[in-house]
């Protein structure tokens, strides 16, 4: 079986090598990636290969940054159009209903099956089931060679968005607690509370606090990706919903953890120092 994957990053690169484990060939499209990127979708076992030979495959991934979204999949219809190749294209982005439903359109009906996926979870670990690839808008089960090469697939009744609809509301959950929660570490950093809120979160919120510890660190190199994901779900609630107004300012503050780590990471030495009791 011959599946593409678009995207090698930390997400995209582990979930072609499980699928390589499990007996499928990967291709992936490296036009224009870092030498990290192109290395590591090589040691996962993925195939360099052109635009063409990529839309020519039967099952095509978009696993990608959700700003990137869009425009991944313009560049496959045109390439679909360009050749009149015929492909099954899953978006596995984090993106919003809307979202979700222009891809759906810029694919046509001249192009394929368009199916609507979520990732919920971490990249695949050997000896690890997860993460888990939601899917909906899948009529004729095209997704189940994923299942059989080694992806947990869950279907969702419903039409195009409603797996979209579903990542926006755990993201929304998960990462806004985690946002919501730096931001009221560096408060207390600036304050000089730090100490007592340390303290009081380990007694009466230690799952919280255990989630800080080992999330906050692993959040750094994602959080460009991540201001996006905040302003999907910001469209997702929509204008109407004074919640739309929690997201635009999680965008923003993600964008200042990333901007942070490009200039050297004063305010996750802070963090660092205050979650490991130093």
């Amino acid at each position: 079986m011959q599946i593409a994957v678009i995207g090698a990053g930390a997400m995209g690169s582990a979930i072609g090598r499980r699928l390589v484990e499990n007996g499928a060939r990967v291709l992936t499209y490296l036009e224009g990636r870092s030498a990290s990127t192109i290395e590591r979708a090589k040691t996962a076992g993925m195939e360099p290969a052109g635009l063409g030979a990529v839309a020519a495959s039967p099952l095509i991934l978009s696993i990608v940054p959700p700003a990137e979204a869009v425009a991944v999949a313009k560049q496959m219809a045109a390439e679909l159009r360009r050749t009149g190749a015929k492909t099954t294209f899953m978006d596995c982005n984090a993106i919003s209903p809307k979202t979700m439903t222009e891809v759906a359109a810029i694919f046509g009906g001249d192009c394929g099956v368009v199916l609507d996926g979520s990732i919920i979870g971490g990249p695949p670990k050997p000896g690890l089931k997860g993460p888990k690839l939601y899917v909906s808008g899948d009529t004729a089960s095209e997704s189940g060679v994923l299942a059989d090469h080694g992806l947990q697939i869950r279907r969702i009744d419903g039409a195009i968005g409603a797996a979209s609809a579903l990542k926006m509301c755990y993201a929304g959950i998960n990462k806004g607690v985690m946002g919501l929660g730096t931001a009221m570490l560096l408060a207390a950093i600036r304050s000089g509370a730090d100490a007592a809120l340390k303290r009081e979160l380990q007694e009466s919120l230690p799952d919280l606090d255990s989630k800080f510890v080992h999330g906050i660190p692993d959040m750094y190199p994602k959080a460009y990706r991540w201001v996006a994901e905040m302003e999907e779900i910001s469209e997702f609630l929509g204008e109407d919903d004074p919640a739309a107004l929690i997201f635009k300012g999680m965008a923003g503050f993600y964008r200042k953890i990333a901007r942070d780590r490009e200039e050297g990471g004063l305010l996750a030495g802070q963090l660092d120092k205050l979650n490991s009791g130093c």
